[in-house]
């Protein structure tokens, strides 16, 4: 059983920054990639980062140039570095992975409130 789990999730005000970890336990096989999903209130979920198997990474434009996405595979951990916070970016982020038979798996999200 693959399970994700987020954490680093928090209030910050505008301009600061916060790091998000996904920490995935269980035996997945194929791997394709690991994503970043946010959710706010009112609002459709939205992919916001990437990161493949083969350490290829892609943001949405709402990010690029904000937030970075990582990984450390010895801990099977995905990270996700927020700075220049803004409120817009105020949701519950999800940690998500999808294996190439179309498999994904979610964890259950982390809270991120941004102040102005």
């Amino acid at each position: 059983q693959v399970q994700l789990v987020e954490s680093g999730g928090g209030l910050v005000q505008a301009g600061g920054s916060l790091r998000l970890s996904c920490t995935a336990s269980g035996t997945m096989f194929g791997l394709y990639a690991t994503r970043w999903y946010r959710q706010a209130p009112g609002k459709q979920r939205e992919l916001v980062a990437q990161i493949t198997s083969g350490g290829t990474t892609t943001y949405s434009d709402s990010v690029q140039g904000r937030y970075t996405i990582s990984r450390d595979k010895a801990k099977n951990t995905v990270f996700l570095q927020m700075n220049s916070l803004k409120p817009e970016d105020t949701a519950i982020y999800y940690c998500n992975a999808a294996t190439i038979t179309f498999q994904e798996y979610w964890g259950q999200g982390t809270q991120v409130t941004v102040s102005s």
